[in-house]
């Protein structure tokens, strides 16, 4: 079937999308001429008008592609009901025909704006756009859809698709975007179903979702956030070596609720503060004080992770360099250095007088950052000019890691 599909009906089926794409093309981009990216305005006839013609030539190129008939299940609530709609995993390129059904707006990458002819179809649906290369991103994401639902139904339904890429798909088939294209069209018919009716319990459709992708993935659950999945794939010159125990402490300031208001200036302000303390061991009383929370059963497994002696007492230094390594854990630097010129070993462990940090100092951030239970740091004090001291500035620290003169022994 396939042979004969792709030498008879794939390259008509081709030339008709792509035909249909390109007409497409001139009604989406003028209707977005002079149109505000962030206040919706009343919608003018000839807008309605194109709106209207969009919908008509999207509908015939999915019917040249193979999707004669759509089965909706259950009915579609107004925006003003449900100004969010959440999605099932982006599997396929074809996962669209919903959104050009409602022209709804989606939740995407900003760098899908510069597809050819595409990219101008996107923006015409008015996207929330993602831009990945700030790290605000998320936060302002999650803003501007709050923005938009809290709109009286004035913006179009936002469509956020679970994990935003086909890539996961594509990986799990062993396959590619174009032999998608290529199978899909070879098909004479594909019936798609979209399920706009899913409100009873989210929560457990969510989890069945899971289970499903888990299953076709032939892959284990696991409760990972996108925070834990950064942290896991870290990289840079000092990479997280064993993320156990990272993770297990992510898990637990989320629910204290502080990982989110983790930012620059409360890490720096932590850093200053654990300064004044000398070194001072706190007990549970006074780690919740310093956090100014509660003593609760979280806050004492989050204590009790620092307790290395197992006398009830922790370094709050330890704390900070934790924090700081899950917040950016791809910047290992920056853990290392809190603010311009002032790095966070030197703030908190350097001689004053001399701005010189330990050995066993160093080698007790370094097994935090990296997850490690011992670091042996006798090569690179051998290293040094002055191999007889068991001291070093940041300023070395900094050369020997970014210049990777030497390799960390790990036992």
């Amino acid at each position: 079937q396939i042979g004969l599909m792709s030498v008879t009906v794939f390259p008509v089926r081709l030339l008709l999308v792509s035909f249909f794409m390109l007409l497409a093309w001139p009604f989406a981009f003028t209707a977005s001429l002079g149109r505000s990216e962030f206040v919706i305005e009343p919608q003018s006839w000839w807008r309605r008008f194109i709106d209207l013609c969009l919908r008509v030539i999207m509908r015939a190129m999915w019917f040249c592609g193979g999707f004669h008939w759509i089965k909706v299940k259950g009915e579609r609530a107004a925006p003003s009901e449900a100004p969010i709609l959440t999605v099932a995993p982006h599997s396929s390129y074809f996962d669209a025909i919903p959104v050009t059904m409602t022209m709804c707006s989606i939740v995407t990458k900003l760098e899908s704006s510069s597809i050819p002819v595409w990219g101008t179809l996107i923006s015409y649906i008015r996207p929330v756009f993602v831009f990945r290369s700030d790290q605000d991103s998320r936060r302002k994401t999650v803003e501007e859809i709050k923005r938009r639902a809290r709109s009286g139904g004035q913006w179009p339904q936002v469509r956020s698709y679970q994990d935003s890429q086909c890539s996961p798909w594509c990986y799990a088939t062993k396959t590619n975007w174009f032999k998608i294209l290529w199978l899909t069209l070879c098909q004479p018919h594909n019936s798609p179903r979209d399920r706009d009716k899913e409100r009873e319990n989210p929560a457990l459709f969510a989890s069945n979702v899971r289970t499903l992708m888990a299953k076709a993935l032939e892959a284990p659950l696991t409760d990972l956030s996108f925070d834990d999945r950064e942290i896991s794939l870290s990289r840079g010159p000092l990479r997280i070596h064993d993320y156990s125990s990272l993770l297990e402490f992510n898990l637990l300031m989320s629910r204290l609720g502080q990982r989110a208001g983790t930012s620059e200036k409360v890490l720096e302000e932590q850093a200053r503060r654990a300064r004044k303390l000398q070194g001072d061991r706190l007990g549970l009383d006074d780690f919740a004080q310093f956090l100014s929370l509660p003593v609760t059963d979280t806050l004492t497994q989050v204590h009790s992770l620092f307790d290395q002696h197992g006398d009830g007492l922790i370094d709050i230094r330890h704390y900070v360099i934790a924090l700081s390594t899950i917040h950016r854990p791809s910047k290992s630097m920056k853990t290392l250095k809190l603010a311009s010129r002032t790095c966070v070993v030197v703030q908190m462990y350097e001689d004053e007088e001399k701005g010189e940090v330990a050995e066993e100092d160093l080698a007790a951030i370094l097994e935090i950052m990296l997850g490690v239970q011992e670091v042996e740091l006798t090569c690179v004090f051998l290293s040094l000019d002055d191999p007889d001291t068991n001291k070093i500035t940041y300023g070395k620290i900094q050369r020997l890691f970014v210049m990777k003169h030497f390799q960390l022994s790990q036992r």
